[in-house]
C-alpha cells in the first residue's frame, strides 16, 4: 500500500503551468504508486476528490559519468484533473 511519502514532487514546468489553467496538476511519485492509492491519499490528507487521473510511467535515462554507465531513477507521473476552484498550491495554507 502506497503512502504519502511515495509522492516525490509537484512538477512546475512550462508545460505543467499551462495545464494548471485547466485545473490539471502534475505529480511525480514512486513507480509503485497506483491511481487508486493516489486517489485515497488525496482524499485522506488533502480533502480533494479528483475528477480524473491519468498516469505515465517514466523509465530512468541511461547516462554516462566519467566513462561509467549509470541510470536515473524510474518514476511515475500523474496528471490529476481537479474540481473547479481547487488547486494544490492553496492546500495547507
Amino acid at each position: 500500500m502506497a503512502d504519502i511519502t511515495d509522492i516525490k514532487a509537484i512538477l512546475y514546468t512550462e508545460k505543467t503551468l499551462g495545464l494548471g489553467e485547466g485545473n490539471v496538476a502534475v505529480i511525480q511519485t514512486a513507480p509503485s504508486m497506483t491511481k487508486n492509492s493516489l486517489k485515497a491519499i488525496l482524499r485522506e490528507y488533502f480533502g480533494i476528490t479528483p475528477l480524473k487521473i491519468n498516469s505515465l510511467r517514466m523509465d530512468g535515462k541511461v547516462k554516462r559519468f566519467r566513462g561509467r554507465v549509470g541510470a536515473r531513477n524510474d518514476f511515475k507521473k500523474f496528471y490529476i484533473k481537479l474540481p473547479d476552484g481547487v488547486s494544490l498550491e492553496n492546500i495547507g495554507a
